[in-house]
């Protein structure tokens, strides 16, 4: 029964760990955001979000209890809770060319998806996608480039470019780089307590995104609670 009541706890540990950090979460899930998308982002963290401050190019732009927020100009967005610090930057952009990368953890075996887009969607002749500044591929048909399976090797920066056609005319375009991280690919994570002369199975994930949230929940930030709570279990014995 401890050790039931010691995995109960730790599960919530994990989760409360995660929220520890403020985080702008961003929808739709692309990076670099698009003006044109109707972007949403939602601050999210502990803290009272009565008291939750958006800052928009490092100024305050608003300080209110609501959460969530329709972005209506181009920029860097950021949020604050009281002593839980800025949320990570989110970009904004208004340009004629835009990379897009999925928001989620990129891990060794997925596929992920990038997208170059003109401006309102408009439509394009041609696209070049470049890493680290050197040309990978050109698609007469199609602006979107799959690599499949990931590597670590697959990290970089990542841009791509278009000729556009312009009111006057046809001019080259080339949209700012993302970066792309790819993470090692843990297949199975198993966390075992003991309970008397049995092994309780606190959670075995299979979905490597899964694998990847459960890790960046903070398990590093919760290890010196495990340590009290066994000693506490220990004495319950």
């Amino acid at each position: 029964m401890a050790g039931k009541v010691a995995l109960l706890l730790w599960a919530q540990t994990l989760g409360l760990a995660g929220a520890e950090t403020t985080q702008l979460l961003v929808e739709p899930p692309w990076r670099s955001a698009v003006l044109w998308d109707r972007v949403t982002l939602t601050c999210q963290g502990l803290g009272n979000t009565g008291v939750t401050t958006c800052y928009k190019d490092m100024q305050c732009w608003r300080q209110e209890g609501h959460n969530s927020l329709t972005v209506t100009k181009n920029g860097t967005y950021t949020c604050e809770r009281p002593s839980r610090g800025l949320s990570p930057p989110v970009r904004v952009l208004d340009a004629p060319l835009v990379l897009q990368v999925p928001v989620r953890a990129l891990l060794e075996d997925d596929t992920v998806t990038l997208r170059c887009r003109r401006w309102r969607d408009n439509p394009v002749s041609s696209v070049s996608f470049y890493r680290a500044e050197k040309k990978l591929q050109e698609l007469c048909n199609g602006t979107e480039l799959s690599l499949s399976p990931l590597q670590l090797q697959h990290s970089g920066c990542y841009s791509c470019g278009s000729m556009v056609k312009s009111r006057v005319s046809w001019g080259w375009e080339e949209s700012e780089s993302v970066t792309v991280t790819v993470h090692g690919d843990p297949v199975t994570m198993r966390c075992l307590v003991q309970g008397g002369s049995a092994s309780v199975t606190f959670t075995e994930l299979h979905n490597r995104q899964e694998v990847a949230q459960a890790v960046a929940a903070g398990v590093c930030g919760s290890l010196l609670f495990l340590l009290l709570l066994l000693a506490v279990i220990r004495g319950w014995h």
